[in-house]
């Protein structure tokens, strides 16, 4: 199994009974598992498929808190962790995007040069069919993560070996500007904790998937793969 075969899934949504009503596929995982490319290639594939607009992206990272609420909040030095994100934001707009087929609808963004949400990168038109939102902490058991999970037609757990999140995440902290020791120090003390908190979400999920560079494997069943 490959990408294509994650593409095939995706496009299913779109054929068949009731497949005229807007689907959204949400893709779980800790952090550095991949979510965000797999998320945008699905897109991609989705649109080169059916047509400009019929698939958009939603990140929970456009929920972040920005910089001067963590520093109201004393959260700074847990940016990523559950507490630093909007959730109840993110789920009120879940519940917009399920329901409103006559308007744009702007969705926030991430940005890792500027370090801060940006509002309404991504847009969901009327015509858009499949929506797909990725996030950490999309299979928590805290509230509100279980009214966000109740919105998704599936929920896809994306699985990649921790040594690999590792090394992309400590690439991420210093593209970001941390020096070597920042960065590992950042990985073992904020982003460890956080991806030990979503694992066990993974038995929650639809089914599993390889988030590893190119996709070469797949593994369908609850908590399977």
């Amino acid at each position: 199994m490959n990408e294509d075969r994650l593409t095939s899934l995706a496009l299913g949504f779109l054929r068949g009974p009731g497949s005229n009503a807007r689907t959204i596929l949400g893709l779980a995982g800790p952090p550095g598992a991949g979510k965000s490319t797999l998320a945008r290639h699905l897109v991609a594939e989705v649109e080169r498929a059916e047509g400009p607009g019929t698939a958009a992206y939603v990140p929970l990272d456009g929920f972040h808190l920005s910089g001067a609420q963590l520093d109201r909040l004393g959260l700074t030095h847990r940016k990523g962790a559950p507490a630093t994100f909007d959730a109840h934001g993110y789920v009120a707009l879940l519940r917009r995007i399920a329901a409103d087929r006559f308007q744009d609808i702007y969705a926030p963004d991430f940005d890792r040069t500027l370090d801060e949400p940006v509002a309404a990168r991504h847009v969901i038109r009327p015509h858009t069919r499949l929506v797909i939102t990725e996030g950490n902490y999309l299979a928590s058991t805290d509230t509100p993560w279980p009214d966000a999970r109740r919105l998704l037609r599936e929920l896809w757990y994306v699985h990649t070996d921790d040594h690999v999140r590792e090394e992309r995440l400590l690439g991420r902290h210093r593209d970001g500007g941390r020096d070597e020791a920042t960065a590992r120090h950042w990985v073992t003390g904020n982003d460890h904790p956080n991806g030990e908190y979503v694992k066990p979400g993974r038995a929650l999920c639809t089914r599993t998937v390889p988030g590893t560079g190119v996709i070469d494997g797949f593994a369908s069943g609850t908590g399977q793969g």
